[in-house]
């Protein structure tokens, strides 16, 4: 009895041209200033509590630091390989949301404006990239859907 051969899946054709399409999309400048501009507001949100001051509302500080490095992480992701991650580009939207609404659900913060208007900002700021970095990722499969082959069905 002969076994059949298996292509494992990383190395399937039709996913290697995906990950082809969307590393090509993430070359686009445009995607790669929203990957910078990514990278630099988690950086900020990060030191936020410090640049505004406010790294006294201990709660609010570690949620900033927190979120900032994950999007600042995303945003190195996203920057490097983008065929392998756009899977998560849908956090740093999210992310953006949480930064904005933060400092009226996380408990024992006495607000202030500078405070809030900061993660209003960087929130909106992250909200906006992230949505930028999602529609990256929407043209790859988009084109395999109207009927393109994928690269290694060309000649």
């Amino acid at each position: 009895m002969s076994t059949p051969t298996h292509t494992p899946i990383h190395t399937h054709p039709d996913i290697v041209a995906l990950r082809e399409r969307y590393d090509q999309a993430a070359e686009q400048p445009t995607a790669q200033v929203a990957d910078g501009l990514l990278l630099l507001s988690g950086l900020y949100a990060a030191a936020s509590a410090w640049i505004i001051g406010f790294a006294d509302q201990t709660s609010l500080t570690m949620t900033n630091l927190v979120c900032g490095i994950a999007i600042a992480l995303l945003a190195l992701a996203f920057g490097s390989a983008y065929g392998r991650t756009h899977g998560m580009a849908f956090v740093a939207p999210l992310l953006g949301v949480w930064m904005i609404v933060s400092p009226w659900i996380v408990a024992g913060v006495d607000t202030t404006t500078a405070m809030i208007w900061s993660n209003i900002v960087v929130g909106a700021v992250v909200c906006v990239l992230g949505l930028g970095t999602v529609a990256v990722g929407m043209g790859g499969p988009a084109r395999l859907r109207r009927g393109d082959r994928p690269l290694s069905h060309r000649r």
